[in-house]
C-alpha cells in the first residue's frame, strides 16, 4: 500500500511538472511579442514622432510663432508711431513775420496733434535757401521746407520732395480749396501758402527833402525821383538793385518787373523772347540809365535781397521794390521810418492792367522724411480756411486757400493801398514754374552786368541771354 502511495506521489509530480513545461512552452511564443512591442515602438518613435515633432512642430511652431512674432512687431510700430516725433520745418518766414507769431501758430498745431512736435529752423531767405539746396543735394532736407517756386523744378529732378499729391492721396484731403498748386509731370510738389506782390516802396521823408511830390507813376517819373533823391555824400541813392550772383532773384523781382508792369512778356509760347523784343530792351535800356545817373546804391552786383531791404530801412533809400513780406519787419527794425507803397511805373503811354511781380511762401515735404504723414498734417493745417487767414493777415499776404480773408484790408493803410495796387494788376512772373529757373536768372545776371559796366552792347546782351537759356532749356 505504501508502494502505491508513493507511485501516486511521483505521478503526480511528474505532471505538475509536465504542467509546468507546458506552460513554459506556451510563454516562450510570447517573445516576438518584445518584436511587435519594438517595431512598433520604432515606427511610432520615428514616423510619427517626425510628422508630430517636425512637420507638425515646424507648422505649429515656426508658422504660429512667425504670427506670433509679426503681430507684436507690428504692434511694435504701432508703438513707435504713437511714439513722440519731431518735424523740422526750415523756413525764412519766422524772420519776416511779427515776433512770437509764426512759434504760436507751430503750438497750436501741436495742440491739436498731440505727440507731434515742430522745430523751427529759421533764417533770412538766403540763408534757408542754401540750407535746403545742400539738404536736396545730400538727403538732409528737413521734414517740411518752405519753398520758392524757382527752386521746384529742380528739386524735382534730384528726387528730393515727395509727392503731395501722393499725401493728399492717402490723407483723402480735398484739394478744391487750395489757390494754386505747383506741379510737374501730373503731381504736385509745392502749395504756395501765401502769396506776395512785389509794389515799389518809397520813402516819404526822403521825398518830401528832396521835393518830390507824389510818388512816381512811369518810368520817367522813377528816374527824375531818383536823382532828386541821390546824395551821394551822404550816402543817400534813389534806387537800389540787387544782382547778387549767388541770388539772382533780383532778376525776377527787380529787373523783369520793369517788363511786366508795362504789360509785356520775356517769352513767347513758353520759350526765351529776349532778341527783338522791345517790351525787354526798352526795360533794360531804363535801367542801364538810371545806372549810368549813379542814381543806384553802390555794390549792386555783389548785393542780395536783404541787403537792399537794409539800405531802405535804414533810411538811405529812397525806393525800393519789395515784397509786402518785409513790412512787418521795416517797421520792427525802424518803427519811425515813414513809407507808403505804389505800383511798379509803367513806361510812358501804356495804360492797360500792370503786371505785378510776385513771391509765394510755398512748401514742401521731403522725399527723406520719416514722417511725411505726419508732415503732410502740418500742410494741412496751414491750409486751412482758419488758418491761412491768420497767416495771411499777420504776413500781410494774399492767401492760398481761396475761403480765406485777411483782415489786413481793414485794419492797415499800407496794405490797404497794396491790395488796391493788386485789384489794379495781375500777378506775373514768368519764371515760376520754368526748368532751372533760378539758373535762368544767374545766367540773365551774368550778362546783364557785363552790360551795365558797357562791356557789350544792349543787341550783344540779350542775344548772349537767349543763347545761354535755350541751351539750358534744350
Amino acid at each position: 500500500m505504501i508502494n502505491k502511495g508513493v507511485i501516486s506521489l511521483l505521478l503526480t509530480l511528474v505532471m505538475l511538472m509536465a504542467l509546468v513545461t507546458g506552460c513554459a512552452s506556451q510563454a516562450t511564443p510570447e517573445t516576438p511579442a518584445e518584436e511587435t512591442a519594438a517595431e512598433p515602438a520604432e515606427e511610432t518613435a520615428a514616423e510619427p514622432a517626425e510628422e508630430t515633432v517636425a512637420e507638425p512642430a515646424e507648422e505649429t511652431v515656426a508658422e504660429p510663432a512667425e504670427e506670433t512674432e509679426a503681430e507684436p512687431a507690428e504692434e511694435a510700430e504701432a508703438e513707435v508711431a504713437g511714439e513722440p516725433v519731431t518735424l523740422e520745418f526750415a523756413q525764412w518766414w519766422e524772420p519776416e513775420l511779427p515776433a512770437g507769431e509764426f512759434r504760436a501758430l507751430m503750438d497750436e498745431f501741436e495742440a491739436q496733434n498731440p505727440g507731434i512736435t515742430v522745430e523751427l529752423i529759421s533764417g533770412p531767405y538766403s540763408a534757408t535757401r542754401e540750407q535746403i539746396v545742400a539738404g536736396a543735394a545730400t538727403g538732409t532736407m528737413a521734414d517740411v521746407v518752405g519753398l520758392d517756386g524757382a527752386w521746384v523744378n529742380d528739386f524735382v529732378q534730384q528726387g528730393a520732395l515727395a509727392s503731395l499729391t501722393d499725401l493728399m492721396g492717402e490723407a483723402g484731403y480735398d484739394d478744391s480749396e487750395l489757390a494754386a498748386q505747383i506741379s510737374l509731370n501730373g503731381s504736385t510738389y509745392m502749395i504756395p501758402v501765401v502769396n506776395f506782390v512785389y509794389p515799389v516802396f518809397v520813402n516819404l521823408d526822403l521825398m518830401e527833402q528832396a521835393g518830390v511830390e507824389a510818388p512816381p507813376s512811369t518810368r520817367s517819373e522813377f528816374a527824375a525821383a531818383a536823382e532828386q533823391l541821390t546824395d551821394s555824400e551822404n550816402n543817400v541813392y534813389g534806387w537800389v538793385l540787387p544782382l547778387s550772383l549767388e541770388q539772382p532773384n533780383g532778376i525776377q523781382n527787380d529787373v523783369m518787373s520793369w517788363v511786366w508792369a508795362s504789360g509785356g512778356s520775356m517769352l513767347a509760347d513758353g520759350q526765351p523772347n529776349l532778341v527783338g523784343n522791345e517790351d525787354v530792351s526798352s526795360a533794360m535800356e531804363f535801367i542801364k540809365g538810371l545806372y549810368d545817373a549813379g542814381v543806384i546804391a553802390p555794390g549792386t552786383f555783389s548785393m542780395r535781397e536783404q541787403d537792399k531791404v537794409e539800405e531802405f530801412t535804414n533810411g538811405r533809400v529812397g525806393m525800393m521794390v519789395d515784397s509786402l513780406a518785409h513790412i512787418n519787419l521795416i517797421r520792427e527794425r525802424n518803427p519811425d521810418l515813414n513809407f507808403a507803397i505804389t505800383a511798379v511805373p509803367a513806361v510812358e503811354g501804356y495804360d492797360g492792367p500792370r503786371g505785378l511781380p510776385y513771391a509765394s511762401w510755398g512748401i514742401g515735404v521731403a522725399e527723406n522724411s520719416e514722417h511725411q504723414a505726419e508732415a503732410w498734417k502740418l500742410v494741412e493745417f496751414l491750409m486751412s480756411a482758419e488758418t491761412n487767414s491768420r497767416l495771411s493777415s499777420i504776413a500781410n499776404a494774399f492767401p492760398g486757400n481761396v475761403n480765406s480773408t485777411p483782415d489786413f484790408v481793414a485794419t492797415d493803410e499800407l496794405f490797404a493801398e497794396a491790395f488796391e495796387v493788386f485789384q489794379s494788376g495781375y500777378l506775373a512772373n514768368e519764371f515760376v514754374g520754368l526748368p532751372v529757373a533760378e539758373e535762368l536768372m544767374r545766367l540773365y545776371d551774368e550778362q546783364f552786368q557785363l552790360y551795365l559796366e558797357g562791356d557789350q552792347t544792349l543787341d550783344e546782351f540779350l542775344a548772349n541771354a537767349q543763347e545761354a537759356w535755350m541751351e539750358n532749356l534744350e
